[in-house]
């Protein structure tokens, strides 16, 4: 069959599955490449949402991945606002929630992302209860945030990983009051450990975010529909007007797993289970993004990463995939984050518990320098703080898996590329 016979299907209107589009019409495929998104927005970013265009500094129109006139020009059939509630994998249909209609695939590529874990607690549905994920989502929140600074009003979050801290940042720049509860003994205790985790608790305690280390919320307190406080399970109660539930978020693989593909167990992260090309248990159907969940050759487990770089670089993978071409997805995982003056970027995977030591080079009080997650002595991960243009060599040390003297790993004279084999 040639390929002007064929069609694609991409379940997901994300980063993923915008840059799979956009990759397929790159690559010359020439059959139907069908889009389906169920946001009435076209694809954007997600970045953004709780960075520049939350704090005001980005416009709208900045987050979109292309223009909107970009997918007839490239002949992609985008359906917005749009949901697929059934996979035929024997008929290779997909089915439309609204309406039932079938549309035929010969590949198909599931990009469906992750959606904000929910708090099982009383009070969850006041209107002062928030998640950040969607566009909607940061447009509303990015009101509220400006209110409670011009009415000096307090803002509770349940969570200290990303998007908690980049809130707190983004309040406090408002002139907003800011509460943190989080179980953990620090913040991004999962993602960075305690020794990096204290960095950050530090540059929020500077600017004025309470934290509540060990806890959780245990209630929502309002009152004719508005939230008055907050209750942890210390039997505090703290002021709120307004909560944001950042406590991490879950793969939406409900639709693979109605399909009967593949899904990895909760100890990795859940997702659904894709090998290097990205193919899932069916060879016909692929995933990408947020919901895929890969076997990492470099570190040797199944990661799910739920990250910016992984959806801009797995979605064309997939669509490489897709068109047949050779494909090993192993791309090290990155992600970056600004808070205040705090600029980072962190590469690598280096959970809790993986690695022996973390070896500063720089000056981590005045939160210019890089970290090295070390294991017999091989490089696992590096976050560079406010420091630029060195991810390139600190990803060449990952994977390079060399032995690196720990003295010079630590000395800023000492150039990082004189230490990649």
């Amino acid at each position: 069959m040639v390929d002007a016979d064929q069609t694609f299907v991409i379940v997901g209107g994300g980063l993923a599955g915008a840059k799979a589009a956009e990759t397929l019409r790159g690559e010359g495929f020439t059959g139907r490449v069908i889009l389906i998104c169920d946001e009435r927005d076209h694809p954007y970013e997600r970045p953004p949402l709780s960075k520049g265009y939350l704090l005001g500094k980005e416009e709208r129109d900045s987050v979109f991945v292309h223009e909107p006139a970009w997918y007839a020009r490239n002949d992609i059939e985008l359906h917005l606002g749009q949901t697929v509630d059934a996979i035929d994998r024997s008929a290779k249909t997909v089915r439309f929630g609204d309406d039932g209609t079938l549309v035929h695939y010969d590949k198909l590529l599931l990009a469906t992302g992750a959606e904000p874990r929910r708090l099982d607690i009383p009070g969850t549905d006041l209107a002062g209860v928030h998640h950040l994920r969607r566009l909607a989502h940061a447009e509303r929140l990015k009101g509220v945030l400006a209110a409670l600074g011009r009415d000096n009003g307090h803002l509770v979050i349940a969570g200290a990983g990303w998007i908690g801290l980049e809130v707190a940042a983004a309040a406090r720049e408002y002139g907003a009051e800011v509460t943190v509860v989080e179980h953990g003994p620090t913040p991004l205790h999962a993602a960075l450990g305690p020794e990096l985790g204290q960095v950050f608790a530090e540059l929020h305690r500077e600017h004025g975010v309470r934290f509540h280390f060990g806890r959780r919320l245990t209630e929502i307190v309002g009152q004719d529909g508005m939230v008055l406080a907050a209750r942890t399970d210390d039997g505090e109660e703290h002021p709120a007007h307004d909560v944001l539930a950042a406590i991490g978020a879950a793969p939406r693989t409900a639709l693979g797993e109605a399909a009967g593909l593949t899904l990895a167990d909760r100890a990795h992260g859940g997702g659904i289970v894709v090998d290097e090309r990205l193919r899932t248990s069916d060879p016909d159907i692929y995933a990408a993004g947020d919901v895929a969940a890969f076997h990492h050759t470099l570190f040797d487990t199944r990661l799910r990463v739920e990250h910016w770089a992984n959806a801009l670089n797995g979605g064309p993978a997939a669509a490489r995939s897709m068109l047949g071409r050779e494909v090993t997805y192993d791309r090290v995982p990155y992600f970056f984050t600004d808070q205040y003056d705090l600029g980072m970027e962190y590469s690598g995977w280096a959970p809790p518990g993986s690695y022996d030591q973390v070896v500063i080079r720089g000056d981590a009080g005045k939160r210019q320098f890089i970290a090295f997650w070390e294991k017999d002595g091989r490089v696992l991960a590096g976050m560079n703080v406010n420091v630029w243009d060195v991810t390139e060599p600190i990803q060449r040390l990952i994977r390079s898996r060399a032995q690196v003297d720990t003295e010079a790993l630590a000395d800023p004279h000492v150039p990082l590329d004189s230490l990649v084999p």
